[in-house]
């Protein structure tokens, strides 16, 4: 079985005895995005669908009551505020909240043929969830002005064909973004973070992790140099969670290692 990637420790202790809160947190770059607030001194509260995953998370973390898990379906009101509510009532505070939790695969359907029912899904869980989410914690992040983050997507930005549902969801994030920035704002800073190819392969469940297959030509068309990874969006998140980003609201981060700056012709 490959074995999940480590915590990696900050030095310092940005997010030290903060309360984060994290959706589809248990898999991919969620999971990457918790390891970084546990790493920066944090304590988390990851909601998901997949109890085995998160399951596993508590596991290999081995934190102990640093790390919580309660089931979450984020298109779901009632189950958002059990949610929030089971946060509350295990760690008695909340700083921070990163909106995550979202559909992965960004191509459905052409527009000709995609159902009603699979364009509401993808705003449902990509869009409404980051809302409700949202709305549901605001009152304890105002208390102790916290922060929350919103995980976007390159694609609010740039897209590949069949792709409208996705993109849109994604776009509407940035737009919600900036609007509750103004709404919630002295008292909670809320910003976004649009990753590009952020390879997971290794941050899934046991039963599906494994070693991604990559080419020089996958890292090579990066300016960066490389494929970014979870670990990579963490770091970011941190920084937008902890009091070294005070001064920065509103604003949408991209993290892509260069992609959408980068000329392109056929």
């Amino acid at each position: 079985m490959t074995h999940a990637p480590a915590i990696t420790n900050y030095d310092a202790q940005p997010l030290k005895d903060r309360v984060v809160l994290i959706t589809g947190g248990a898999q991919g770059i969620g999971r990457g995005i918790a390891q970084a607030v546990l790493g920066a001194g944090g304590r988390v509260m990851i909601g998901d669908l997949v109890r085995d995953a998160a399951r596993a998370c508590l596991a290999e973390w081995n934190v102990g009551e640093r790390a919580a898990f309660a089931p979450l379906d984020v298109a779901r009101e009632a189950s958002v505020q059990r949610w929030v509510q089971a946060a509350l009532g295990r760690f008695g505070r909340i700083d921070g909240l990163v909106n995550n939790a979202g559909i992965a695969d960004p191509r459905r359907a052409p527009l000709a043929s995609l159902s009603l029912a699979d364009w509401n899904r993808y705003l449902a869980t990509n869009l409404t969830g980051t809302f409700l989410c949202s709305k549901h914690a605001l009152p304890a992040l105002a208390e102790v002005g916290g922060a929350i983050v919103n995980i976007a997507s390159t694609r609010a930005l740039q897209s590949e064909p069949d792709t409208e549902a996705y993109a849109a969801s994604k776009g509407g994030m940035l737009a919600f973004t900036h609007a509750l920035a103004i709404s919630a704002g002295p008292s909670v800073r809320v910003n976004a973070i649009l990753p590009g190819w952020i390879v997971t392969a290794a941050w899934q469940k046991p039963s599906e992790r494994h070693l991604p297959k990559l080419s020089r030509k996958d890292h090579a068309q990066h300016p960066a140099g490389r494929v970014g990874t979870p670990r990579d969006v963490g770091a970011l998140a941190v920084w937008l969670l902890s009091a070294q980003s005070s001064f920065v609201t509103g604003q949408r981060f991209v993290i892509d290692g260069g992609m959408t700056v980068k000329m392109q012709y056929a």
